[in-house]
């Protein structure tokens, strides 16, 4: 039995980053089990608006379409998602798809993240390896602390969180809950934990932890559900005993 029934896009869209925002519409027929990437993508196709206008493709970034690169995040009927897992047949509609407000526009629904990679770099969000020789076997981590690295290192800089936060804007230096949750995964790492002063000296500056206004929403819209305002207070403990320490002993 053919399926006679149609998705409706509304999409927001803009040539260049200093341009003027617009809104478009699109009827595409209806597949089961599409998500929103694939709609994008029959657009992408056959560029034409519900008006039978020809207009240029609808921009947007991709990737893994699996959920772990976090390119495609975007608002979807006004709240932060990615888009390869928002399946078409769970979202009302029509579908109203917008760029994330937090960063830099690129192009219709493509941002610029690089702010949050910047950030990972001020923080070294990274093991140090001492060659690639053989050099034994590592120290046994224990369970406890393994399930908990593991559920942080599930973070994919998608910008979730960061879109929800309410201190997070384009003109502050706030680096925002997946940025400290990285600084908290590296210093349970044996290896890690001996640069750990560096990224809690990172994080004690302008724009760090104690710019946090411990509005909660960010562990809320975490795709991957990531405890964030658990790291958040540990990393608040941390650099409270880091501050002690550089009082009395140096």
């Amino acid at each position: 039995m053919p399926d006679n029934k149609t998705i409706h896009l509304k999409i927001k869209r803009q040539d260049r980053p200093d341009g003027k925002s617009y809104w478009q519409e699109f009827d595409l027929p209806h597949k089961p089990r599409a998500n929103v990437i694939s709609c994008l993508m029959d657009i992408q196709m056959h560029p034409v608006t519900r008006e039978g206008n020809k207009v240029t493709p609808v921009v947007w970034e991709c990737n893994c379409l699996e959920e772990v690169c976090g390119a495609c995040t975007m608002i979807i009927n006004g709240k932060v998602r990615q888009a390869c897992t928002a399946l078409v047949d769970q979202l009302p509609q029509s579908i109203v798809l917008e760029p994330l407000s937090k960063f830099p526009l690129v192009r219709d629904l493509h941002v610029d993240r690089s702010r949050m990679f910047d950030d990972l770099k001020k923080v070294k969000a990274w093991i140090h390896i001492d060659g690639t020789h053989d050099i034994g076997k590592g120290p046994v981590i224990p369970e406890k602390q393994r399930t908990i690295a593991y559920l942080l290192s599930e973070c994919m800089t998608c910008g979730c969180c960061l879109e929800a936060c309410p201190q997070f804007t384009k003109d502050n230096d706030f680096m925002g809950a997946s940025i400290f949750s990285q600084v908290r995964l590296f210093n349970m790492h044996p290896t890690g934990a001996m640069e750990q002063e560096e990224r809690l000296e990172a994080v004690m500056g302008e724009g760090g932890i104690a710019d946090c206004g411990n509005a909660q929403v960010c562990v809320e819209v975490c795709p991957k559900k990531i405890p964030l305002t658990e790291s958040i207070a540990e990393i608040g403990r941390e650099t409270t005993l880091q501050l002690l320490k550089n009082l009395f002993l140096k």
